[in-house]
């Protein structure tokens, strides 16, 4: 994958969890005691996984094109490990 497309597919994957996060946290303010636990605990799952992609994508847009080169297989499958987290945590709200 080129360091543009996975930039893009980053970006717009990123876009997505936030809004997944936002009405996640409406869902939360509605909840009763109990579930507000629940909602809060996933969601702080949700964010660190959101927050670790953030981070990738930044050391990615940094990267220099050699060093994009020599490290884009390890960028990807970063990528791959932090979205099947994100999924993961979005399942409990499925």
């Amino acid at each position: 994958m080129d360091r543009q497309a996975y930039l893009e597919k980053m970006k717009a994957a990123l876009d997505s969890w936030n809004a997944e996060i936002d009405k996640i946290e409406a869902r939360s303010k509605a909840a009763q005691a109990d579930a507000k636990l629940a909602y809060q605990a996933q969601l702080k799952e949700m964010r660190d996984q959101r927050d670790k992609a953030e981070e990738q994508l930044r050391k990615a847009r940094e990267a220099s094109e050699k060093a994009w080169e020599d490290m884009s297989k390890s960028y990807v499958d970063a990528w791959e490990s932090i979205n099947e987290g994100f999924k993961r945590a979005m399942q409990h709200f499925r």
